[in-house]
């Protein structure tokens, strides 16, 4: 199998080196039209520290979408016969058996670092420029080099920094213990120069002051674990940088400035945050905007990577049968299958709706692939499980019709082993239970998940027009939901959880029935209800270690020990540089 992600090679200290002094590529596109096309360095180089973001960085599931998911009971890539062996690199993620030299590991390390280095380009060249709306570009690329900075932090407990206004100066270590408080000053102290969003031609794709709060909440929510890592317990509420309140006070506070600002309102369908058109979705507060046509990278891996080979959205494109969830995850829905959040089905425009059941037998062909004019076939979305129907596709390279011309639907069995069934089982059943490897005859295994929607404009994992949320307002209640409770308030905790519970709507199918309230939250019952409103966000690892799941025992993963709470140090960065030392166990 192919590896899809980046190949860098370079250590970071190449990186910081060459990024600033000035030879770093600024020929990026600039991030929209509101930060100008015509724009000189400095705007190119504050475009090139936004890109980073979507540049594989966190769209493409081999990089923190990896880190943050495949290591948690969300998420997991097994080998699935002649498939995704790629020498080990995706199931070690899973299977805690990563180590410095994992390509998955180092990957990523690369692609965060150059985050970081090109917002730091970008502040230097701004600060030396006189271009007109200074202030206001200066505190977003110091926004997103915190971004960058606090992501890099949290997974591998240290990042990078260099003065972006002296070339010659050294090159320093930022430690999570100890970086994390004047990382959270620095981010307060940027706030009155940023714009509140959709204002100053800003909008979601901007780093704005509610992204600046986002980002506050997360870092204080998390500020214990990331002050003592391998901890028994954390204290969530020691007092607040400054002294004014606690953590969690903190986290209260920012997450209200986003819920009570009128700004953003929960979607009804949920799904509708992870539409190919989900940039007019009234969640969106820090998202990577992913434009299509452009010369900027986008990915539709997040969609892809579940959907089986012989799943086909269009003639043109396919899954490629590689990433489920976990039967811990699964399971975790008993009694909330007809939540919201779990599952959807499609309506055609003519009212077909696409049971996937047996029951279908076609599917109108009026909804076409934008470009390309072919029939387009809308699976359905959410977790997907048991036996999968869908469009045949035939020697012509067209999918099989009807004698009215609608899609036929037919039983599918895998592209790789012809008379197996594509029967997404809950159960896993690894013949070695420590290690995430199925034979060819065991390849249909694992509930996929098919929350993002899959863009058949731009080939099997070409770009998508998707728009990756960072920070949407579902985000913010589960943050203040977790923080009412660490800090004794259970009804407020209660209150957030059933707002977005009640908020969620099932489709016209069940007459748009709400999502069931509950009526008592206790912690595990919060994290449960964590990943109901965030799964595959690149939010679970965090959560699963402030709630004291990360470490235990799994589907293919053993106790580990606390020190795997973070990554190690690439082996390549520690060659090439004597500034980083190895993380403790590594």
């Amino acid at each position: 199998m192919k590896s899809k992600f980046l190949n860098i090679n370079k250590a970071v200290l190449a990186f910081l080196t060459i990024g600033l002094i000035g030879c770093t590529n600024l020929d990026e596109q600039v991030i929209d039209e509101n930060l100008g096309t015509e724009g000189g360095a400095p705007e190119s180089a504050l475009a090139a520290a936004y890109g980073q973001l979507g540049d594989g960085t966190f769209v493409d599931h081999g990089s923190v979408f990896a880190l943050q998911e495949y290591s948690t009971d969300e998420a997991l890539l097994p080998t699935r016969g002649s498939d995704w062996g790629d020498g080990g690199k995706w199931r070690a993620m899973h299977e805690f058996t990563w180590d410095s030299n994992n390509d998955v590991v180092k990957t990523t390390w690369n692609q965060l670092t150059l985050g970081i280095t090109k917002s730091l380009t970008a502040i230097g060249s701004i600060e030396k420029s006189t271009v007109s709306n200074k202030a206001l570009f200066l505190a977003e690329a110091k926004g997103l080099l915190a971004y960058y900075t606090y992501n890099t932090l949290d997974l591998y407990g240290q990042a990078p920094y260099r003065d972006p206004n002296n070339i010659n100066a050294p090159i320093e270590i930022r430690k999570a213990d100890t970086a994390i408080d004047p990382l959270i000053t620095e981010v307060e102290s940027l706030i009155p120069n940023l714009a509140d969003i959709k204002t100053q031609n800003t909008h979601a794709g901007r780093f704005t002051k509610q992204a600046a709060y986002a980002l506050l909440a997360d870092m204080y929510l998390n500020r214990a674990v990331l002050k003592k890592r391998e901890a028994v317990s954390f204290d969530f509420t020691e007092p607040a940088v400054g002294g004014t309140g606690n953590d969690m006070d903190k986290v209260i506070q920012y997450s209200n400035l986003i819920i009570n600002s009128g700004l953003f309102s929960l979607e009804s369908n949920y799904f509708h945050n992870f539409d190919i058109n989900n940039d007019n979705s009234k969640e969106m507060i820090f998202s990577i905007v992913q434009k299509k046509n452009s010369n900027r990278n986008a990915d539709n891996d997040l969609a892809y990577m579940s959907m089986e080979r012989i799943q086909k959205p269009s003639p043109d494109n396919r899954g490629t049968n590689a990433s489920c969830i976990t039967p811990e995850f699964y399971n975790s829905w008993n009694g909330n299958f007809d939540d919201p959040r779990f599952h959807r089905y499609y309506q055609y425009e003519d009212g077909t709706w696409f049971k996937n059941d047996g029951t279908d037998v076609s599917v109108p062909s009026t909804s076409k692939v934008e470009g390309t004019g072919k029939p387009w076939f809308h699976f359905n979305r959410g977790l997907q499980v048991g036996q999968q129907y869908g469009p045949k596709l035939l020697a012509t390279g067209n999918f099989e019709m009807t004698a009215d011309n609608r899609i036929k639907v037919t039983k599918l069995f895998t592209e790789k082993n012809t008379t197996l069934a594509v029967d997404f089982t809950p159960e896993l059943n690894f013949d070695k239970p420590s290690e995430a490897v199925f034979t060819q005859a065991q390849i249909n295994r694992g509930v996929r998940n098919f929350k993002f929607e899959f863009d058949p404009g731009y080939g099997n994992n070409g770009t998508s027009g998707m728009d990756v949320p960072l920070y949407r307002l579902g985000t913010i209640y589960t943050m203040r939901a977790e923080a009412y409770f660490r800090n004794g308030n259970i009804m407020g905790a209660l209150a957030d959880i059933n707002m977005l519970r009640t908020s969620r709507k099932r489709e016209a199918l069940f007459n748009n029935a709400p999502g069931v309230a509950i009526t008592t939250v206790d912690a595990n019952t919060l994290l449960k209800e964590s990943g109901y409103e965030l799964y595959w966000e690149m939010y679970r690892r965090k959560a699963m270690i402030r709630f004291g799941k990360f470490d235990l025992a799994g589907t293919a993963k053993p106790a580990s020990q606390p020190y795997r709470r973070i990554f190690p140090i690439p082996q390549a960065t520690l060659d090439a540089s004597k500034e980083f030392k190895q993380n403790p166990g590594y």
